[in-house]
């Protein structure tokens, strides 16, 4: 049976505002989904955390654009559109597998969510409820202490990201008003307050009911610090009693630089270190010693979902799993992490400096800003051992390692790296060969070895080597499948000097030591 899928509203950031309701199903989901920027922090789960449990599994959904500018083919809907397929896509494992999942929205899940993306796309094929949430525009309106209508008076909520003169148009027509999405935008909404005649009586709400709760006139707003959870209300009754303003804000400005300047030098008085370390490619008992030490001794766990995933949960440790796309922004992370005093564990799968995390993170602690954070790396089990292992030694002789992914470098110096070993007659481990949205590589990789081996080359297919789906088998390089590939599948392509022979158990592969005359 299929699992059911749960639109969860948390209100509006405060963990006190979820419902019970709320509050029951997030603690009894199979799957906790939730949404973040590249950054890899999420407002949702951090509103979430205080009703989960441990050992949920966690999906992290991380926009691959917020506001800055793509390449993406498609542009900024391209890639949008395409990130909320690839979404849904893994939500809907979830569902096929028959587990519930808990997509966490901050407010109310239908209104201006991005869970209505995802309803869109899944409600039609699993069972869905909704669980209605607080939302910002009342929470709004509880910070600043008045109503917003009464009697017959009409409230219209906005999106900030109308035109200017759309905004002034509503406004004018309008007793009283909810502006929503603001941050960039703030600049046009304030602009349309003005030329709408209501700026006097507009008031501006900053993270409505967190502890980073700012109330100030809409006039008073700084607007180059605005963020996109802020709100600009216009009462339609006349406030009765006073509206409780906090500082202006060019006094909130000197507050957070003092506060900034006390907490770098809390910084420098107690940092704390970034270990990142490979947990091997899928056993748990080939995890070394020292990493299963350094993870029970960590305070943060950093990593791609699936990897955070394999660490056993320990009661008081925190966990910051994030999409496999953002190794830069994750690395960030764990170093600032780190400088506030946290122990921090960065996971990889296999050899952490084997196209894996330790690249990303001592490229990232190069900048100046990390200059005083520890740095550890940690060995692991390699994908191309463990897969070699299970065949015998088909990398007993020089060998080299290929990602055949296209993303952090163009295919054309992918082939000409395939070329260049397949010419020097190495043996070769082949890591990243094919993925949903990257299929044909493996056929390409074929054809250029082909160029330089002969048709019977062995290659060894190994998938899931060390998990419950593992298979390692052995064929000949012109009968290589690209349908047989994917993202967890290793290869290893035999060099002239690569013999497979029978032997009890199955095929045995070894790579000579030495070359003949």
């Amino acid at each position: 049976m299929s699992g059911k899928l749960w639109g969860v509203g948390l209100g509006p950031g405060d963990p006190e505002l979820v419902t019970v309701k709320a509050a029951r199903i997030i603690g009894a989901a199979d799957v906790i989904a939730f949404h973040s920027a590249r950054h890899g922090r999420s407002i949702s789960r951090a509103i979430a955390e205080p009703y989960m449990r441990e050992g949920q599994l966690e999906e992290h959904l991380v926009y691959p654009v917020t506001t800055e500018t793509t390449d993406h083919p498609g542009g900024y809907q391209g890639a949008i559109d395409e990130f909320y397929e690839q979404a849904a896509a893994a939500l809907a494992e979830h569902l096929s597998a028959g587990r519930t999942v808990a997509l966490l929205a901050a407010g109310d899940p239908l209104f201006y969510s991005s869970f209505m993306h995802m309803h869109r796309r899944l409600a039609d094929r699993f069972d869905t409820e909704i669980i209605p949430g607080v939302t910002s525009v009342s929470a709004a309106s509880a910070a600043l202490g008045t109503p917003l209508v009464e009697g017959e008076q009409v409230l219209t909520i906005l999106p900030g990201t109308l035109p200017t003169e759309e905004l002034t148009r509503r406004l004018r027509g309008t007793e009283a008003a909810a502006i929503m999405k603001l941050g960039r935008t703030y600049p046009g909404v304030r602009q349309a307050l003005s030329d709408s005649g209501r700026l006097a009586d507009a008031y501006y709400v900053e993270r409505a009911s967190s502890k980073k709760q700012r109330v100030l006139r809409a006039a008073d707003v700084d607007e180059a610090s605005v963020p996109y959870f802020a709100i600009a209300v216009v009462p339609g009754p006349k406030p009765a009693t006073r509206i409780p303003l906090t500082a202006s804000a060019s006094e909130q400005d000197s507050a957070d630089t003092l506060t900034a300047r006390a907490q770098t030098e809390a910084d420098t008085r107690s940092v704390g270190e970034v270990v990142v370390v490979g947990l091997g490619p899928g056993a748990e008992e080939w995890t070394t010693p020292d990493v299963t030490r350094a993870l029970a001794e960590a305070t943060d766990i950093v990593g791609y979902s699936t990897y955070v995933n394999r660490v056993p949960v320990r009661p008081g440790q925190r966990r910051h799993a994030s999409d496999n796309r953002v190794e830069s922004e994750r690395a960030a992370m764990a170093l600032d992490l780190a400088k506030q005093g946290g122990r921090v564990v960065v996971v990889s799968s296999g050899d952490p400096g084997v196209f894996a995390m330790a690249a990303a993170v001592v490229e990232e602690s190069a900048d100046p800003q990390w200059r005083d954070v520890p740095v550890r790396v940690l060995p692991g089990v390699t994908a191309a051992s463990a897969v070699a292992s299970r065949m015998g030694a088909p990398l007993g002789h020089d060998f080299a390692m290929i990602s055949l992914s296209d993303r952090l470098k163009p295919w054309e110096v992918v082939a000409q790296r395939i070329s260049a070993v397949a010419a020097a007659d190495m043996a070769f481990a082949v890591y990243n060969p094919a993925s949903s949205q990257r299929t044909w590589q493996v056929a390409k990789m074929r054809d250029l070895v082909l160029e330089h081996r002969k048709p019977d080359t062995p290659v060894v297919i190994g998938r899931d080597v060390g998990g419950p789906a593992e298979s390692v088998r052995v064929v000949a390089l012109a009968e290589l499948d690209p349908a047989e590939v994917d993202m967890r599948t290793l290869l290893i392509v035999g060099a002239s000097t690569t013999t497979v022979f029978d032997a009890p158990g199955g095929p045995r592969v070894f790579t000579s030591r030495r070359y003949g005359d």
